[in-house]
């Protein structure tokens, strides 16, 4: 029933959590991975960034090799992708446009004032996905 995962990361905590997750399901379900990290442009996206993070490009590929490299030591077929743009829109739309079964994705659990104004990737991808959504709780 599930033969290809969606794992979508930006390198954070949570996303690496969902990571490990993502690979354990392919693993245990004989799934592919695809593996998606989104290049963020948007109305929010400068928000996210700070001194550390100065290249959006550059973070979205290095945290899909580091995702791509957990998954291949644990020999998985893998396809992956960068996009460019709002995060959740992209992580939908690859999901909708190729043969995914389940989509895997952190959360990093915003409460209050900055969930209300950013709002939440993962939440938007619940309600919009074609597909089931597994979210994965940062742990602290």
């Amino acid at each position: 029933m599930y033969r290809s995962l969606l794992l979508a990361t930006d390198g954070t905590d949570g996303a690496r959590q969902a990571t490990n997750h993502a690979i354990t399901l392919a693993e245990q379900l004989g799934a592919s991975l695809h593996i998606v990290s989104v290049s963020e442009d948007g109305p929010h996206s400068t928000e996210k960034q700070d001194e550390m993070r100065s290249d959006p490009e550059s973070d979205a590929a290095n945290a899909l090799e580091d995702a791509e490299r957990a998954a291949l030591e644990r020999d998985l077929e893998v396809t992956t992708t960068v996009r460019h743009g709002v995060p959740q829109e992209e992580i939908v739309d690859v999901a909708e446009t190729n043969a995914i079964d389940m989509v895997v994705l952190g959360t990093a659990g915003r409460t209050g004032l900055d969930h209300l104004v950013v709002g939440s990737v993962a939440e938007e991808v619940v309600r919009n996905a074609p597909v089931p959504v597994v979210t994965v709780r940062e742990r602290t």
